[in-house]
């Protein structure tokens, strides 16, 4: 059942901010791209004319919007437990385990993260255009593990994806791939879209793509893989896991982009092929963490860090990799 809304706003702060970007900070629970497309069918008008995106808001304009919420879909709260890290009257930090999934979806409508959240707060997460994906901020994927923000409030909501549309908000992630890379640090600038052969995975390409960015540091360069931080620049679906199997480097363990091909071998050594298989053994999903995020308060006006530890399957990866390489080089591994 659709729900149809009409807001009106005499602009009276704001000024100097485009038109979108205004929009988004009014908490009406709308994505940017609903957005978007509100201003271009002609719903959003300044002063009763249709309005453009990068009309420039002014003191005294009259703005008005007409949207509805498209879904229908009831979440129901689920009694399961989550790891919460921080919680206040107006958002709340997650430390997500891998194997579950953010928000309900097509095959995934129950034991979700959002279900859990909802069960914890009894119901008071933020209203959004998507009314399966009550609270979120942001994702990550099912198989990473890590830190996530929620929103328990619209204009909340609205704040921190803001923040998240003009890269304020800081994403860290330690990962593992196989592979040597030659740089210590680096940045990894290539467009990401749908792959057309298989819609449920990403690739690089410049058609029907996105930019996406990714900044990275590596921390230690073991006998046959890597260990690394990585910071988002941009959130692309599936972007890191991407962006190093284009490079060649595969997440170890990510079974979608390479991570667990007997092929690996061919680049490692075939001499390896004991540890490949243990390590496989160790982790059943990509080795990729959300290790830190931070963000400002919208309300308290704060700047928040958190931070999240390896997980266990990611630590047993690591113990084997410093076991081998220290056995075979008498300077243990090159670390940062």
């Amino acid at each position: 059942m659709k729900k149809c809304f009409e807001k009106k706003v005499s602009i009276r702060k704001g000024r100097g901010i485009r038109l979108d970007k205004y929009l988004m900070g009014l908490g009406l629970g709308l994505s940017r791209s609903r957005i978007q497309k509100l201003i271009i069918s002609g719903n959003v008008l300044i002063d009763g004319k249709p309005a453009k995106s990068h009309h420039i808001v002014q003191s005294g304009e009259c703005l008005s919007v007409k949207y509805e919420y498209r879904g229908s879909t009831t979440v129901e709260p689920e009694d399961i437990p989550v790891d919460i890290i921080y919680e206040d009257n107006h958002l709340l930090v997650v430390n997500k385990p891998p194997g579950m999934v953010v928000h309900p979806a097509r095959g995934n409508l129950s034991g979700t993260l959002v279900n859990a959240l909802l069960y914890h707060t009894s119901k008071r997460l933020s209203v959004t255009d998507d009314m399966a994906r009550p609270g979120v901020v942001h994702r990550i994927d099912k198989d990473t593990s890590g830190l996530l923000v929620f929103a328990k409030e619209e204009r909340t909501h609205a704040a921190l994806g803001l923040q998240v549309q003009n890269r304020e908000m800081k994403r860290m992630y330690l990962l593992l791939v196989w592979g040597v890379l030659p740089t210590n640090t680096g940045t990894i600038e290539a467009p990401i879209g749908r792959n057309t052969l298989e819609r449920k995975k990403m690739k690089v390409t410049p058609f029907a793509s996105r930019k996406a960015t990714t900044h990275f540091k590596v921390i230690t360069r073991f006998n046959i893989a890597t260990y690394i931080r990585a910071q988002l620049e941009t959130g692309r679906t599936h972007q890191i896991r991407v962006h190093f199997s284009h490079l060649g480097y595969p997440v170890i363990g990510d079974a979608d982009y390479g991570g667990r091909k007997p092929s690996i071998l061919s680049g490692i050594g075939k001499e390896n092929k004991d540890l490949f298989d243990s390590i496989l053994k160790s982790i059943k999903r990509q080795a990729l963490h959300a290790t830190q995020l931070s963000f400002l308060h919208p309300r308290k006006k704060k700047l928040l860090t958190f931070y999240s530890p390896l997980p266990d399957d990611i630590r047993a990866v690591l113990r084997l990799l410093y076991e081998s390489c220290c056995k075979k080089t008498s300077h243990c591994c090159n670390t940062e």
